[in-house]
């Protein structure tokens, strides 16, 4: 499964930084952000809890950026 967040993150590096950290989180397949867009596209493990997996995606963002936001819905 694939959804789509609104991110909130103030440069291109730290948008990197992210997508890197949310690429490492279990339950994650895949991460992509798009700091044009402000938006990360995220692919969950099959079986994953989409919204456990942000809560743990935000938390591990927040470790390397911590004044990036992502809005889960």
């Amino acid at each position: 499964m694939k959804k789509s967040y609104k991110i909130d993150v103030d440069c291109a590096n730290c948008a990197n930084k992210m997508e890197e950290a949310a690429n490492r989180t279990p339950g994650v397949r895949e991460a992509a952000v798009n700091f044009m867009l402000l938006k990360m596209t995220v692919e969950f493990e099959d079986g994953a809890d989409p919204k456990a997996v942000m809560q743990e995606v935000l938390k591990n963002c927040k470790k390397v950026e911590d004044d990036c936001e992502i809005y889960l819905k």
